[in-house]
């Protein structure tokens, strides 16, 4: 038997969408975003020196063919990465209508979104009234506080002295799909929000909104405020099986490190470990050592998205970068004859771009373990169906396999 380990560089895009045009940051659209590439270009051009110095250093992930295929999705510069490719890569395209963590990973997993998500306007009330009062009871609160589109740290540090205040949750949303609370863990507890969002889950998916996501913090007005590590999503149930399904449904271990059992509420998986990105590279280090012969696991790799993307910091989504590439690099050095590993990501994120949403992007597809070559463009479902194929299990679903 063989292993497969799927790892999700979360919005590491690399430009080229070809619907980028029909999604937006605020009026400008996303034409010519590229995440990727216009971080290599401000290293290069020494725009990026916070933590850090120089052009992009990422060795181990250009060997596998990361500059290649960002070349071949956009056409776009990528000073830095010219490596001769020596593992097996291409670039890939989403189909679903979203730019978002489920649409994105929903696909990579096999399964198209077959719906269009339902989105909060950018006004102030964001929320239907119903909804905001069914918020408030769901608290046991008169009333919510927020009630927009905001960024979540910005959110609780303008919010949270009145949030300890009032006890009254704090309720926004973004461009992506999603009905966020945050909630200060000790003084409204952690339990209670966790409660609050469970309650409040099927009416938001009855929606086809995506997620309710629990973002806890900590901190005093005095001191700040900080989001703590224990974030929890509540996701839509995917409508059909997807690949961790198929593994399962075919007796293989399905592991998950990350976002990945929140994004899939926990449907085709055995095991789940989270933390930090730090912690979770450091489970996926122990399941290239542990984990059974024919299993799958499913990585997330999420703060290249939350601490970088959104927040437009070149120089800080660059170190991530570099971190990533030394630590996959000792990993991939561990695997084992016949393992198989698959590097992409979910959507773009440019910390170069205008406003702070998502970037509608084609993403790398890097395979190790599998020789060297290239695999041209590819479709998101393509890489379930490759995944499929290298575990010999049945696959369902649109792709095709590239191996």
């Amino acid at each position: 038997m063989t292993r497969a380990f799927l790892v999700v560089m979360d919005s590491v895009g690399i430009g080229g969408a070809p619907d980028a045009g029909s999604y937006f940051n605020g009026e400008t659209p996303d034409n010519g975003a590229n995440t990727l590439a216009h971080i290599a270009q401000a290293c290069a051009e020494g725009r990026a020196e916070e933590g850090r110095s120089g052009p992009l250093l990422l060795p181990n992930l250009d060997a596998l063919g990361l500059g290649a295929a960002t070349r071949l999705a956009s056409g776009d510069e990528t000073p830095g990465l010219a490596a001769e490719p020596t593992g097996l890569w291409g670039c890939a395209r989403e189909h679903s209508p979203g730019k978002d963590t489920p649409s994105g990973h929903w696909e990579l997993a096999g399964l198209p979104v077959p719906w269009d998500w339902h989105y909060f306007p950018d006004t102030k009330p964001s929320f239907p009234e119903d909804l905001s009062r069914a918020a408030a009871e769901a608290a046991g609160t008169d009333g919510i506080l927020g009630d927009c589109h905001a960024s979540g740290t910005a959110i609780i540090s303008e919010l949270g002295a009145e949030h300890m205040r009032t006890g009254w949750p704090i309720c926004y949303t973004s461009a992506d799909s999603v009905f966020q609370i945050a909630a200060h863990e000790e003084s409204f507890g952690l339990d209670r929000l966790l409660a609050m969002c469970k309650a409040l889950a099927p009416r938001l998916h009855e929606m086809k909104v995506g997620r309710v996501i629990a973002r806890p913090f900590a901190g005093s007005p005095e001191q700040g405020f900080t989001r703590t590590t224990n974030r929890k999503d509540f996701a839509i149930l995917p409508p059909a099986p997807v690949l961790t399904n198929w593994a399962q449904d075919a007796g293989r271990r399905v592991h998950a490190v990350g976002k990945i059992g929140d994004i899939f509420s926990m449907q085709g998986i055995d095991t789940l470990r989270k933390g930090s990105d730090t912690e979770l590279m450091g489970h996926l280090s122990d399941l290239v050592d542990e984990a059974e012969e024919g299993s799958l696991t499913f990585a997330n790799f999420v703060e290249f998205d939350s601490l970088y993307g959104h927040r437009r910091d070149i120089s800080g989504y660059a170190r991530a970068l570099e971190w990533f590439d030394r630590e996959i690099g000792l990993i991939l050095n561990k695997m084992r004859p016949g393992d198989l590993m698959l590097l992409t990501a979910d959507h773009g994120n440019d910390p170069s771009w205008i406003g702070t949403d998502h970037t509608r992007e084609q993403v790398p597809v890097l395979i190790a373990g599998k020789g060297t070559g290239q695999i041209g463009a590819v479709d998101f479902a393509d890489v379930a169906a490759s995944i499929a194929h290298h575990l010999n299990i049945p696959a369902q679903g649109p792709g095709k396999s590239f191996l």
